[in-house]
C-alpha cells in the first residue's frame, strides 16, 4: 500500500505531465478547502425540505 506522500508525489507527476507546470497550478488552485461543517448544515437545511418539495423540484427541472 502506498503512503498517503507517495500518492501526492506519483499525483502531481502525473498532473505535471498531463498538464505541464502552469497547468497543474491552475487545476490545483480550483480546490478549496471550505469553511463549516457540511454534515451539520447539510442536517439543517434537509430538515427544512420535505419529499414533496424534492419531487416537485424534480418535476419542474424534468419539464424545463
Amino acid at each position: 500500500m502506498m503512503t498517503p506522500i507517495e500518492i501526492n508525489r506519483i499525483g502531481y507527476a502525473a498532473l505535471m505531465d498531463a498538464l505541464g507546470f502552469d497547468g497543474m497550478i491552475r487545476f490545483l488552485r480550483q480546490f478549496e478547502p471550505g469553511q463549516g461543517d457540511y454534515t451539520t448544515e447539510r442536517r439543517q437545511w434537509l430538515d427544512t425540505v420535505s419529499l414533496e418539495d424534492i419531487f416537485r423540484d424534480i418535476e419542474t427541472h424534468r419539464l424545463s
